[in-house]
């Protein structure tokens, strides 16, 4: 599935992953490829992404990668989930 995070000041990430963990307001939830059209509001809290993802240049101080997986703290923001196209937007 594909996967776009985007803050006010930029995208700060687009591509292809495996699965997608965050933290909605009433618990984490995960996301998968072919996951039932969603949209939920996010809470401060970890985002992992799932898969073997590369980050654009001048955007790797706000991830942190342990092999496959990358982990991604966000304040507040919302999720979009349709056709196997993610959009996270955060602060």
């Amino acid at each position: 599935m594909h996967l776009e995070i985007v803050s006010p000041e930029a995208k700060l990430f687009s591509g292809e992953i495996e699965s997608l963990t965050v933290p909605g307001v009433s618990g984490s939830f995960q996301v998968l490829n072919n996951h039932a059209p969603i949209v939920s509001t996010l809470t401060a809290g970890e985002v992992k992404i799932e898969g073997n993802i590369a980050i654009e240049k001048g955007q790797e101080s706000l991830f942190k990668q342990e092999g496959s997986t990358t982990y991604f703290e966000i304040k507040s923001g919302a999720l979009e989930m349709k056709n196997n196209k993610v959009i996270l937007l955060t602060d």
